[in-house]
């Protein structure tokens, strides 16, 4: 029995470890703005032209969630991981031979994105289901090294681009990364299903069934209020995030008044918390309500977002500013999956989380949009600034959906919610 136990034990650890080289390759395309300034010198295009290609990624990242866990039964966790790293490789290695925007935007924005996001959800949502008791912490180290992955490939990626040009860069970047998701493919695991909780046997005429006991289709899910709910939060929470990320160095040039290599240098601070709101927020989550700790990253976004609007800003509180915006993104992201396996059960979660993250997606399209129309930062934070309050109060009211069934007085229930 021992034995057992400890040969399951190292076998889950293994699928940990899998997972995080797998995780730490995904990041890197988080490294895109990195290519910008030397695309545009390289073949003359607009930066705001180059710049979308990563809006692209970002789009077909999230896109690829909803049919990932398909694709996952239909071929199994280790083989489409596989695939997916080979195909995310070869996007960046063809990148290297691209010479218009438009096979930029098909190589580095759709084929990137579209591998990367059926890798990224797949192997999160597997991972957390090895370990049902630490949710939270489990989705912060998965998602936590999707971030570290960026911070280390920011050095990485640099120093490609300075040494072999801008061009050969991709060819490098993408042999590595695809032989960091094969390999990390190979030592995972796929979980077994996982099996609903019985209710007890109730002899009132109605009882409600919390969703912890019930896993949800993907029908069901879209059938509650509660995945509209959560799909609000997420996008909010996402937009956020995705938008500061975008501007962060303008922000501290044109706001702060800082000079550029000083402003720069909130890139890798935003990478730096990121990662720990990701590691801190998701561990976090397995000790106190979830949905609660979302309401308090949202609450303190929204109090950062109107410091930006109208406060003068220094050093101290734009970095401040920035700092806490980052580490509740980051912490939100980690958080999120976790919250939908509470909601609405781990068996189908890759599909059901795939549905939700579409907040991702939009998210990170919509901040860009508002600010367009809008015509500045200012006025863009005070929207993304209030949208983040209502998000808050959302969050603070919504529970889990309850399963009403009926059950005659004296009959049993069975998994499926039907009498006996």
């Amino acid at each position: 029995m021992t034995t057992t136990t400890n040969s399951k034990s190292a076998k889950r650890w293994l699928i940990v470890l899998g997972t995080v080289i797998m995780q730490m390759g995904l990041g890197t395309i988080y490294t895109w703005s990195l290519f910008n300034a030397h695309l545009v010198s390289k073949f003359g295009w607009e930066l705001s032209s180059v710049a979308i290609t990563f809006s692209i990624t970002s789009f077909a990242l999230a896109f690829a969630t909803l049919f990932a866990g398909k694709l996952q039964d239909r071929f199994g966790l280790r083989r489409l991981t596989a695939v997916a790293g080979i195909m995310l490789g070869l996007g960046l290695i063809l990148s290297s031979q691209a010479s218009s925007i438009p096979m930029f935007y098909l190589l580095a924005g759709v084929v990137v994105g579209y591998a990367d996001g059926t890798a990224y959800i797949t192997s999160l949502s597997n991972l957390i289901k090895w370990f049902p008791k630490n949710k939270g912490l489990i989705s912060g180290v998965s998602v936590g090294a999707y971030g570290t992955g960026s911070l280390i490939f920011k050095y990485v990626n640099g120093s490609l681009i300075d040494s072999v040009g801008v061009s050969n860069a991709f060819l490098y970047w993408g042999m590595i990364v695809m032989v960091m998701i094969v390999i990390g493919s190979l030592l995972v695991s796929e979980a077994a299903p996982a099996p609903g909780v019985q209710p007890k046997s109730e002899t009132s005429a109605t009882v409600g069934v919390p969703t912890g006991q019930k896993d949800y289709t993907v029908k069901e899910m879209l059938r509650t209020k509660e995945a509209y709910l959560l799909f609000v939060i997420f996008f909010t929470a996402c937009m956020s995030g995705l938008y500061l990320i975008g501007i962060v160095k303008d922000i501290g040039v044109k706001l702060a008044g800082l000079d550029v290599q000083t402003a720069a240098n909130a890139v890798a601070m935003i990478a730096i918390f990121n990662t720990a709101g990701r590691l801190i927020l998701g561990a976090l989550s397995d000790k106190m309500s979830r949905l609660k700790l979302v309401s308090a990253t949202l609450a303190v976004t929204a109090a950062a977002m109107l410091v930006l609007s109208f406060a003068t800003l220094s050093f101290g509180i734009f970095f401040a500013c920035v700092a806490a915006i980052a580490f509740c993104f980051g912490g939100n992201i980690t958080v999120f999956p976790a919250i939908v396996s509470d909601f609405f059960g781990l068996k189908n979660h890759n599909k059901n989380y795939g549905i939700v993250y579409q907040g991702f997606g939009i998210g990170a399209l919509s901040g860009s949009f508002i600010a367009a129309y809008l015509g500045g930062f200012k006025p863009t934070f005070i929207v993304i600034g209030l949208l983040c309050l209502l998000a808050c109060i959302i969050a603070l009211s919504l529970k889990a959906p309850v399963q009403k069934v009926k059950v005659e007085k004296g009959m049993s229930l069975n998994p499926v919610g039907r009498t006996a």
